[in-house]
């Protein structure tokens, strides 16, 4: 799964990696991205790929009850999506990539976990995530309220370490293909094993809220055992 995450990179490189038009903007860095949260996202507009705000959890169009009584839907299994009724139709008519700094894993005990901060092994400040995006309005109030899931397939070989499930993510050459739905589901496999890696980071990123905007909690700290990557 994908549980919790990192965007903290400048429009600059959002926009060079991911080709987005629009006006520069003042990017804020987030460190600790939990569920229900607002985040970035980019999804085909008018001009071209846009950047646009959406809720991180999913709201299909013809939900009834309130958001608050969606069952957990950040993220979309990949074996599964294109028939879950959840995600179906906007697997068909809307995908979306989620762009990330990051992504983190725990291992350890229930009171002592370790979070692990998994990144592009390249260094690169940007991974993409195959994601899919919903228009919802609010019966009770009206509000129109925009949201999306991330994408997660099989662990690799490597990750499996640290957890059976992972972000698919994609390649710059399947951008086209996955946002004009071309890109079928066969394809949304675990990334290689050279993609990315992983250093312990403070155990503070354990308690959801905490340290979004504080750049340190992504810093390494004590290494551990466990397939570590530098």
């Amino acid at each position: 799964m994908c549980g919790r995450f990192t965007q903290n990179y400048t429009w600059a490189e959002v926009h060079t990696f991911l080709s987005v038009f629009g006006p520069p903007r003042n990017l804020q860095p987030r460190y600790n991205i939990a569920p229900t949260t607002v985040i970035d996202v980019i999804r085909p507009g008018q001009h071209g790929r846009e950047l646009v705000p959406m809720r991180w959890g999913l709201i299909p169009g013809w939900w009834k009850k309130s958001a608050k009584e969606v069952p957990a839907t950040f993220n979309a299994r990949a074996e599964s999506v294109a028939e879950k009724p959840m995600f179906r139709n906007a697997f068909k008519e809307r995908r979306c990539i989620i762009p990330a700094s990051g992504f983190f894993e725990w291992t350890g005990e229930k009171n002592a976990r370790q979070p692990h901060l998994f990144a592009a092994a390249d260094g690169s400040p940007v991974l993409a995530f195959a994601g899919l995006w919903d228009r919802w309005r609010d019966p009770a109030t009206g509000e129109e309220i925009l949201s999306c899931t991330i994408i997660v397939s099989g662990a690799s070989a490597w990750m499996e370490a640290y957890h059976d499930r992972m972000p698919v993510l994609l390649a710059a050459k399947d951008f086209d293909a996955w946002l004009d739905g071309s890109l079928g589901p066969d394809a949304l496999k675990p990334a290689a094993e050279s993609a990315l890696r992983a250093w312990p980071v403070s155990p503070r990123l354990n308690r959801t809220g905490v340290g979004d905007d504080d750049p340190t909690i992504i810093e390494p700290c004590e290494p551990v055992a466990i397939g570590q990557r530098s």
